[in-house]
């Protein structure tokens, strides 16, 4: 198997010929490692800091900080919403969004579809029916746009 997997150019210069090597061997010697410097070494760890007031309790250090901070701190007047949190205040008001918030899903799913067929007529060439499919999407825009614009208090 003589033959390499990548073809040699044929108007490349031929390649250097390796020296040749005296035929009597010599002695082998020993590998050279170089000297590798040892890296410093960290100093042992000992906890506590070389600035002595840190090396204080906490309740020193931080004296606004009280074992009963939070649940029993007097500062704290209200611990959180009332009882009745999370249930809903103005049912009518609340189903009126709900329906207004389907009717606008119900518009953006129309207007992707809308999107999609006037792309598909565009890329055919039937460019009237994209400029119909274009102006359904406006129309469609326009009602969305009525429907936010029919109740402004509830923005």
């Amino acid at each position: 198997m003589t033959e390499s997997a990548f073809p040699r150019d044929p108007e490349a210069p031929e390649p250097a010929k390796p020296p040749v090597t005296p035929a009597v061997p010599e002695a082998p010697r020993p590998p050279v490692t170089p000297a590798v410097p040892e890296a410093p070494r960290p100093p042992a760890y000992t906890p506590g800091s070389a600035q002595p007031r840190l090396n204080r309790p906490v309740h020193e250090r931080y004296p606004q900080i009280r074992p009963t901070s939070g649940y029993g701190d007097p500062r704290i007047r209200h611990t959180g919403p009332g009882p009745g949190a999370g249930t809903e205040q103005e049912p009518e008001r609340s189903s009126k969004l709900s329906a207004r918030l389907a009717l606008a899903l119900t518009v953006v799913i129309g207007q992707l579809w809308g999107l999609t067929i006037v792309v598909d007529e565009w890329m055919a060439g039937d460019t009237g029916t994209a400029w119909w499919g274009a102006g359904f999407l406006v129309l469609s825009f326009l009602v969305v746009l009525g429907l936010w614009m029919i109740d402004p208090k509830d923005r």
